[in-house]
């Protein structure tokens, strides 16, 4: 979490002292809705859910993210609290990079399963040797390994063990030197933004695009089954709406942030509202953690049918409820049953 107490300008007022009670609700609110939520959904997943396709993986790799960063939030909590951190360099280190880690991977994530569904809809015969299982794995490995090559210089470049003004009050989250931002930070956010956000965000909104306009030729999608478009468009604007809610105005402020914190941007005015949007943007982001979980459920048929499945019959329906086509099924007609799954999950 980047810095919002050290001033830019030391003769600008400091007007961000209401991030603490800010950030200590909303994060409160945000573990307990995230945890409960991601946990149930992590049971689905693991346990209920016998249908498993390359959706699922990344939905299943997003609750990780989600529950590794909620897991952290307690400790948040008590230093916007207590406005004190007890609990050593390391644990803070750790803490930032797992913020970075959750934002970043859940926009990826989010876009691995916005282009997945591109794939299905627009391209149903010609992905399906590139739309499995194993290459859904080797994408999430790809996923982890960018994510934490950008959050974890973000992470460790925080020295938690630093003190407020000489006290023996130390602090995590948010404090950053202004050399730190010219000589390293201001090029961590170059590559973030780049590739953890403009480039996922232009992908998502490419790829619903190209989908909403395929959907407009029912020749193109619905030869040989029935798919449901009502359900397809309320899909694509879930996914869009999450999207763009909580991540749109956190980076496009950390991009403005960021030319503050080097004086890039400069003046009184600029500073006091970069600083003020900056909590309320940063408390939004968060939020997706509890969000998330509205995708897995609200765009997933096959996760209703689960569930509903599980309260009728809790014994019954795992065999009728699997991947396996039925027998004398044409390779064309399970091409075409595969991408009605596909658009329901």
């Amino acid at each position: 979490m980047l810095n919002t107490t050290l001033m830019v300008n030391d003769t600008c007022p400091k007007n961000d002292d209401f991030k603490y009670t800010l950030y200590s609700t909303v994060f409160s609110i945000v573990f307990v809705v995230g945890l409960m939520t991601n946990v149930v959904a992590m049971y689905i997943f693991t346990c209920s859910l016998k249908l498993r396709n390359e959706t699922t993986t990344y939905m299943m790799n997003l609750v990780v993210s989600d529950l590794l960063f909620v897991l952290t939030l307690p400790l948040r909590v008590f230093y916007f609290i207590q406005r004190s951190w007890p609990f050593g360099s390391t644990l803070c280190k750790l803490s930032v990079s797992l913020f970075y880690t959750n934002m970043y991977g859940s926009i990826l994530f989010l876009t691995c399963i916005s282009v997945d569904r591109f794939l299905a809809i627009v391209y149903p015969f010609r992905s399906r040797g590139l739309r499995t299982k194993r290459n859904a794995k080797m994408v999430c490995a790809g996923v982890w390994a960018l994510v934490l090559a950008g959050s974890l210089p973000s992470g460790f470049l925080l020295d938690g063990t630093s003190s407020h003004n000489n006290t023996s009050n130390k602090f995590c989250f948010e404090n950053f030197s202004s050399n730190q931002w010219k000589s390293h930070l201001s090029k961590v956010v170059i590559f973030i933004e780049t590739v953890g956000f403009f480039i996922p965000l232009l992908l998502n909104v490419i790829c619903s695009a190209v989908v909403l306009l395929t959907l407009r030729r029912p020749q193109t999608v619905g030869r040989g089954g029935k798919i449901n478009k009502a359900k397809i468009l309320r899909m694509i604007a879930v996914h869009l709406s999450i999207f763009c809610f909580c991540f749109v105005p956190y980076n496009i402020n950390l991009v403005f942030y960021s030319l503050v914190r080097t004086n890039r941007l400069q003046g009184c005015s600029v500073e006091s509202v970069v600083r003020t949007i900056y909590p309320i943007a940063l408390c939004i982001a968060v939020s997706n953690c509890c969000f998330d979980p509205i995708v897995y459920y609200f765009t997933s048929e096959t996760i209703q049918n689960s569930i509903r499945r599980k309260s009728l019959n809790p014994r019954g329906y795992s065999s009728r409820f699997s991947e396996t086509p039925p027998s004398g099924t044409s390779s064309t007609q399970h091409t075409v049953h595969t991408v009605a799954r596909v658009l329901c999950i």
